[in-house]
């Protein structure tokens, strides 16, 4: 290169020129490294605050629920959901909510947050845990016909005994013994034996089989 042909004098004052044409630049870099790396950091440092926040309204939702206080725990749910709608409690607190407005026997009001799991969560398990709750609660509704095209659109994946059972249910629901049977049957199959949902369903199925024994 051209510069191996410089003397001393002229490497140097080559030096001093190209540092005096390229300063601001190579400041400017400096200066956003500098401040991207503290922007950063501040920046990681404001979502530890928001997560541990949340945490923390999360540990007293959960502790509102262990002391049976729904009113305290909803509200704290509610507030989780407003403040903190992208942190991975915002689907627990929309559970919450749904829990409690079924044990309230306000099941209309538990359709929307577990519509908004089921559709939207990025948990592919809480995702199939608000189905077969929606399911359910549709069932109590009245609406056996709407909880089978819930299930419908998902699959049993781990979930299969209860699946199985709450389709049991629907169909149960809707005077179609012989559909509850076999999804009964399906839901048996795939339990655990020992399991308390085992003992349950061969209760209903036996209940079913009364039934059909006592037809004239």
């Amino acid at each position: 290169m051209a510069e191996e042909y410089l003397t001393d004098d002229e490497q140097l004052e080559a030096v001093k020129r190209a540092f005096t044409e390229y300063a601001p630049w190579i400041l400017g870099g400096v200066v956003l490294g500098v401040g991207g790396w503290f922007g950063y950091q501040s920046y990681r440092s404001h979502e530890n605050a928001v997560a541990l926040r949340a945490a923390g309204q999360f540990s007293q939702m959960t502790n509102a629920l262990q002391m049976e206080d729904g009113k305290k725990a909803m509200a704290l749910a509610q507030g989780l959901i407003k403040d903190y709608p992208n942190s991975p409690y915002a689907d627990q607190a929309q559970l919450t909510a749904a829990r409690i407005n079924i044990e309230d026997a306000k099941m209309a009001d538990a359709v929307a947050p577990l519509t908004q799991v089921m559709n939207n969560s990025k948990d592919t398990e809480l995702r199939q845990v608000a189905r077969l709750r929606l399911a359910r609660v549709l069932i109590d509704q009245g609406k056996p016909d709407d909880a089978i095209k819930v299930l419908a659109e998902g699959t049993p994946g781990s979930f299969a005994v209860r699946y199985h059972e709450i389709h049991g249910d629907a169909l149960y629901a809707k005077k179609d013994i012989a559909g509850a049977k076999a999804e009964y049957t399906l839901a048996l199959a795939s339990a655990d034996s020992n399991a308390d949902g085992a003992a349950l369903l061969q209760l209903k199925l036996a209940d079913l089989a009364s039934n059909e024994k006592a037809k004239p």
